[in-house]
C-alpha cells in the first residue's frame, strides 16, 4: 500500500469508522421545564376557547382539566408558574362575605346560575344549539318553602357528625326519592322524580329509556328540577350517597316486631349475643356478636355456654332476642350469615376434649348495622341491599 500523501487520505482511509462522530443529543428538559410546557398547554386551551377546561369536554379537555386542578392543589407548583400564569387561572379571588345579599351575589359556586358550574351539564350533547332547543334548562333557585325541609338538613348533618349515618360510595340504581346525596360538598335532598319512559334507536337496537325532572333542595335554600338522569351522572362523577339514620331503623324494627295480633304464630327467637370471654383473641375484638335462632327461650339455650363451641366456650351476654312469628325462623338466620358473610369470625375453638371448631355464627359488625339488617328482612327489602364492610354500613346493590 502506498504511504498516504495527504491529510485527506488518512481521513477517508477508517475501515472501522472512529472517526465517524454522531451528533451530540440534545439535553432533555429539566423537571421545570417540563411543569411550565405542561401549564402553557393550559394556557393555550384557555386562549383558544377563552374558558378554563371542564370534565364534560373530550378526553385531552379533561386531561387539561384534571392537570389544573392538581396544579392549584400544590402551593410548590403554582408558586413555580406565578409568572406564567398569563390568565390567572391559578388564583381565584376571594370575597368578604358579610350579609345574606353578599352570598346571592357572589355564587361563587353558581348556586343560583344555569348549571354553568358543571353538577346540571348535560355531558354528551353533541352542540349548544341542541341544548338551546330543550324545553327549559334546570335551574337552581331560591327554595320558597325551605323551611319544610330546613330542620331535616340539619338533622342529616347532626347524624353525620355523630356517626349515626355515613357517606357512602354512590353505585348504579342508588338514586331514589326520600334519600339525601352529597355534591361537591354540598348536601342535597332529592324529594321527588316524574319519570317517563321514551323508546331511543342505537346501532346494537332499540332501548327504552327512563328519565324525567325531578324536584331537589338543596341545604343553601336553593333548588331545582333537573333532569333525572343528569343528577344520577353528577353524582356518579363527584358524589356520595348519605345513608340512613340506624335509631330510626332500629325504632322501626322494633315497632314492626311488636305489633303482634291473636292469629300470629310463634315461630321461635333471634337474638344477639357478645362474648365475655378473657382471652385476649376474642376480648380486644370491637363489635363482635353472634347472631343465633333458637325454638326455645334464649336464656334457657345459653346456660350453657361455657361448654359450648358455638359460644366460644365462655360466658356470654344477652344484647337483645326477638320473638318471631309467622316466618321460618332458620331461613331468617341464613339470611343474615349471607349477609354478613364477609365479616364472619375466623377462629378455631377446640372443646373440653380438645376437639377443634370452627364457630361460623360469629360477626365483626356494629349493632346497629345488624339492626338495621334485622330489619330490612322482616321488610323483604333486604335483596336490594348488601353489606359495605370497608365503611361497616348497608348500601344499595
Amino acid at each position: 500500500m502506498l504511504p498516504h500523501k495527504k491529510l485527506e487520505d488518512i481521513f477517508k482511509d477508517d475501515p472501522f469508522g472512529l472517526l465517524n462522530v454522531k451528533p451530540a443529543a440534545p439535553p432533555s428538559r429539566t423537571a421545570d421545564e417540563r411543569l411550565i410546557a405542561s401549564f402553557e398547554e393550559i394556557n393555550t386551551f384557555y386562549e383558544k376557547n377563552q374558558r378554563e377546561p371542564q370534565l364534560g369536554g373530550g378526553i385531552q379537555e379533561m386531561q387539561l382539566c384534571s392537570r389544573l386542578k392538581g396544579l392549584r392543589e400544590d402551593p410548590v407548583k403554582m408558586e413555580m408558574l406565578k409568572a406564567h400564569d398569563t390568565f390567572n387561572l391559578l388564583h381565584s379571588e376571594k370575597k368578604e362575605i358579610k350579609s345574606v345579599a353578599d352570598i346571592f351575589g357572589d355564587d361563587s359556586f353558581g348556586l343560583l346560575d344555569d348549571d354553568a358550574a358543571g353538577l346540571f351539564d348535560l355531558k354528551h350533547v353533541p352542540s349548544e344549539d341542541e341544548r338551546a332547543k330543550a324545553d327549559f334548562v334546570a335551574q337552581r333557585k331560591p327554595c320558597p318553602d325551605f323551611d319544610k325541609y330546613e330542620q331535616k338538613f340539619k338533622d342529616v348533618q347532626k347524624d353525620l357528625a355523630s356517626g349515626k349515618r355515613k357517606l357512602v360510595t354512590f353505585k348504579q340504581d342508588n338514586l331514589r326519592a326520600g334519600d339525601f346525596y352529597v355534591h361537591n360538598g354540598v348536601l342535597l335532598y332529592l324529594e321527588s322524580v316524574e319519570f317517563e319512559e321514551a323508546e331511543q334507536e342505537f346501532k346494537s337496537g332499540s332501548r327504552v329509556r327512563k328519565d324525567g325532572r325531578t324536584r331537589i333542595v338543596f341545604e343553601n335554600a336553593t333548588e331545582s328540577n333537573m333532569l333525572y338522569r343528569s343528577l344520577y351522572k353528577s353524582l356518579l362523577a363527584n358524589g356520595k350517597a348519605v345513608s340512613v339514620n340506624a335509631d330510626t331503623v332500629t325504632e322501626n324494627f322494633i315497632e314492626k316486631f311488636g305489633n303482634i295480633q291473636e292469629e300470629d304464630l310463634e315461630a321461635g327467637y333471634i337474638y344477639i349475643l357478645q362474648s365475655k370471654s378473657p382471652k385476649e383473641e376474642i376480648r380486644t375484638i370491637q363489635h363482635l356478636y353472634k347472631i343465633g335462632y333458637s325454638t326455645t327461650p334464649v336464656a334457657d339455650r345459653i346456660k350453657n355456654a361455657t361448654q359450648e363451641p358455638t359460644y366460644l366456650m365462655a360466658e356470654v351476654k344477652l344484647v337483645s332476642a326477638f320473638k318471631c312469628y309467622n316466618m321460618n325462623t332458620q331461613k331468617f338466620e341464613q339470611l343474615l350469615h349471607n349477609f354478613f358473610g364477609n365479616s364472619c369470625l375466623n377462629l378455631d375453638v377446640f372443646d373440653s376434649k380438645g376437639k377443634r371448631h370452627t364457630p361460623r355464627e360469629w360477626f365483626i359488625v356494629p349493632l346497629p348495622v345488624i339492626q338495621h339488617a334485622l330489619a330490612l328482612i322482616v321488610s323483604g327489602e333486604v335483596v336490594n341491599y348488601r353489606y359495605d364492610a370497608d365503611n361497616s354500613v348497608i348500601v344499595v346493590r
